[in-house]
């Protein structure tokens, strides 16, 4: 699975809109469309701040593992 795919997965399970994630990343919304479309590489410093954001892994996030890793 694509990263992308699942970064969109994971806002959707939490029921949040692209705007909302837009807004806690400190970005215009148009801007998180295109990371969760695929149509820019998400720089790594997104990619952390999304993994904390919801409490699992950029592993995950990556496709690496298929475990959630929760932290404490």
């Amino acid at each position: 699975m694509a990263y992308y795919k699942r970064i969109r997965e994971l806002r959707e399970d939490h029921d949040l809109t692209q705007r909302e994630i837009a807004n806690v990343l400190g970005m215009p919304q148009p801007q998180y469309y295109r990371y969760e479309q695929g149509y820019r590489d998400t720089p790594s410093d997104i990619l952390i701040a999304l993994a904390r954001f919801y409490n699992t892994s950029v592993d995950y996030i990556l496709g690496e593992t298929d475990e959630t890793k929760r932290y404490p």
